[in-house]
């Protein structure tokens, strides 16, 4: 691989001779304002002295931002070896991208990034083979910071719906155009938030959307979703409202339309786990037949074949189950694929269904009839993670992709009726796979659960405890962190470095059990989890307390914080990436009540607020402690976990640090949680994160 070598490992580390401590004995951090502000939860006061950092309008926080902006960039220029670490991401990244192709009436489109593009372009085939560029974002804005969002197109192909996000927000605009022409061929639809655009025929499409909430939109509440259909050629303020508001007020609302046009599809949520579904006969035309109501199971729609209706459910199946009912007797349910001990996903192609198991972590593939009977288990290139298997029902042929953490994301072309695979698309990344191990361990958390754990890192590794080691993880939500190739962390293993990612509790690899079991007042068990993990790797040798970064973004991000609080002698440095910090008033923001289900509220009780305030990290920061050296990653317009959170967390650790190590909180200009931002900005912060990780860690210089 042609990229320089950090001096890493036993024998020829250079240690910098506090060159860490010579950056922070005398750090001087941008001042931050305390005001009186008391909140009372149960009797119990507690103090927000920064509560003036979630007002992202004033002026006082612009400033601050501003100062502490300046404040990190220093901080970083200073470490010799961050311009290397950018030119050797770049070197790595800048090789030609491609997704995997998809048909949309007489075309075939795919996505394609030559390199170091800002966004990836759009691009289509016609049937004589000539391709030509179908959208490019990268027009879309000067910097490359307008993403696109999401593409639908109608049935039959000829007109598309596409959505853009302007500096990673999670709202919305849809521009409408004949895809024949290429011309835009009605109003920009605004102001929409967790939706796409579901077309019925060629007379429009559902969407839902919030009414814009009064205040600050990065920031304010938003919590009635509502389903709109736009009529082609009328203006937005016309669209009719199909269902909610004030007479069917759901935080979340979800709309879709059956491959026949027949049904129109809705799931309506309070919180990102559980689901109401209804359904409606458009030929019928009847009201929403209520398939499931309350939030117990998740339940969602799968495929239609006329009047029967397949769909996945948890109901009575933790691990999921595929089960098909008669629309005219929507109550009996039976199985077309029963559970099993593995997590079970589905999706269709070709006239198949295609099962898609989880054990511990990685894909198994089954392709089955819509009886559920077995054609064939299809042989994956290794172990690792398969996904796509999805095409039209007529379209036999159909991609799936591969990778793992010593992969690359390979696409390969399938035939449904052969069950012939052969390679599609490989990228040409400057990584070889045989130097590398990626090993699977299991490990016991504080409570006796047995944890998996992937360890990936270059042949040859000593168990010296020297070894840079970034733990990875998310704990939350039903997320499952499958293995997955990354060119950042290519480069970390590259120069010796560790990269390990434990399956800990709150997420969904073991199904509904093990994500219930990192929930609410059972959420400590997650911390736990990671920490077990460190320990581990400590334990064994791999790597110890002087040579560990914890990572995680999102609610990895509160894992990161948490852990950070409880044990903060457990790692060197630390990275919450735009996380949730505040547990008492998460809620209070955006979509951030719909999380409760996770969580729970510091409103629900005493005995909940009290379990949040013990592990919230703006809350658990102490004075008299020496925390790890922690980069706080945040952007300005994050407006799903606003950065107030980081903020905070950032004045709290700046004020109440008791070592040299620097609390440094990076704020993205222009981005949002994440999703959409420009190869320059990913560049960016990873360049930032590798080097500021390997600096406090007391690597010096690099090898030339």
């Amino acid at each position: 691989m042609n990229v320089k070598t950090f001096a890493l490992g036993a024998a020829g580390l250079l240690l910098a001779s506090c060159a860490s401590q010579n950056m922070t004995k005398n750090l001087k951090y941008p001042e931050t304002k305390k005001v009186d502000h008391v909140d009372e939860y149960f009797g119990t006061k507690v103090q927000d002295p920064y509560r003036w950092l979630e007002d992202d309008r004033a002026e006082d926080t612009k400033d601050w931002v501003q100062r502490e902006v300046a404040f990190t960039n220093d901080y970083l220029a200073k470490i010799p070896f961050r311009e290397e670490i950018r030119a050797q991401l770049k070197d790595i990244w800048n090789y030609e991208k491609i997704g995997a192709p998809f048909k949309e009436g007489d075309f075939t489109y795919f996505y394609k990034n030559d390199g170091l593009q800002a966004q990836s372009v759009l691009y289509r085939t016609n049937k004589a083979g000539t391709t030509e560029v179908f959208l490019d974002p990268n027009k879309f804005s000067d910097k490359g910071t307008t993403s696109l969002a999401g593409v639908s197109f109608n049935k039959k192909g000829n007109l598309v719906a596409y959505s853009i996000s302007e500096g990673g927000s999670d709202w919305n605009k849809i521009i409408i155009m004949d895809a024949m022409t290429k011309k835009i061929i009605d109003e920009t639809i605004i102001d929409v938030k967790f939706s796409g655009a579901s077309w019925l025929g060629d007379k429009g499409f559902f969407y839902s959307s919030y009414d814009k909430p009064e205040g600050s939109e990065l920031s304010a509440k938003t919590d009635t979703h509502k389903v709109y259909f736009h009529k082609l050629g009328t203006k937005q303020k016309s669209d009719e409202l199909i269902i909610g508001g004030d007479k069917f007020k759901r935080r979340y609302m979800r709309v879709g339309v059956s491959d026949d046009e027949r049904y129109q599809i809705l799931s309506a949520s309070e919180a990102t786990n559980g689901n109401e579904l209804y359904i409606k006969d458009l030929q019928k035309k009847t009201d929403f037949v209520p398939i499931q109501k309350g939030y117990d199971f998740n339940t969602n729609v799968v495929d239609s074949k006329g009047d029967i209706i397949y769909a996945l459910t948890d109901k009575n199946a933790p691990n999921m189950r595929l089960v098909k009912f008669n629309i005219n007797k929507p109550n009996v349910w039976t199985d077309v694929i029963s559970q099993t001990e593995n997590v079970l996903s589905v999706s269709t192609g070709g006239g198949y269904l295609f099962a898609k198991y989880m054990k511990d972590a990685v894909t198994s593939v089954q392709q089955l009839d819509y009886d559920g009977k077995l054609i064939r288990t299809i042989d994956l290139p290794g172990i690792g993670t398969a996904g796509g298997f999805v095409s039209k029902e007529k379209e036999k042929e159909m991609y799936f992709s591969f990778t793992n953490y010593i992969t690359p994301g390979t696409i390969y072309k399938f035939n449904a009726d052969t069950g012939k695979s052969e390679v599609y698309q490989k990228p040409n990344v400057k990584f070889n796979p045989a130097n590398y191990v990626s090993e699977q361990i299991f490990y016991t958390s504080k409570d006796g659960t047995k944890i998996p754990m992937m360890i990936n890192y270059k042949k040859g590794l000593k168990l010296d405890g020297k070894n840079p080691t970034i733990l990875y993880s998310y704990g939350g939500f039903n997320i499952s962190l499958q293995p997955s190739f990354s060119v950042v962390n290519a480069i970390w293993m590259e120069n010796g470095g560790i990269y390990a990612v434990p399956n800990i509790r709150g997420g969904g690899e073991y199904g509904k059990k093990w994500h219930d079991a990192g929930t609410k007042m059972q959420k400590k068990n997650v911390f736990e989890d990671f920490i077990a993990a460190g320990e581990y790797l400590q334990n064994k040798g791999y790597t110890s307390k002087k040579y560990m970064a914890l990572s995680g973004r999102s609610n990895g991000g509160l894992l990161v914080g948490a852990v950070m609080t409880m044990r903060p002698d457990l790692a060197k440095v630390a990275f919450p990436g735009v996380g949730v910090l505040d547990m008492l008033r998460y809620n209070k923001f955006t979509a951030g009540a719909g999380w409760s289900y996770d969580y729970g509220t510091a409103e629900d009780s005493k005995e909940m607020f009290e379990y949040l305030k013990s592990y919230s990290p703006i809350h658990q920061v102490k004075k008299g402690v020496c925390y790890p050296s922690t980069m706080i990653i945040t952007s300005d317009h994050d407006d799903r976990v606003v950065p107030a959170h980081s903020f905070k967390f950032g004045a709290e650790l700046q004020e109440k640090q008791s070592c040299g190590n620097p609390i440094l909180v990076r704020i993205e200009t222009n981005a949002g949680h994440g999703a959409g931002r420009s190869t320059e900005q990913v560049i960016g912060e990873n360049a930032d994160i590798l080097s500021f990780g390997l600096s406090e860690m007391g690597i010096k210089t690099l090898k030339k």
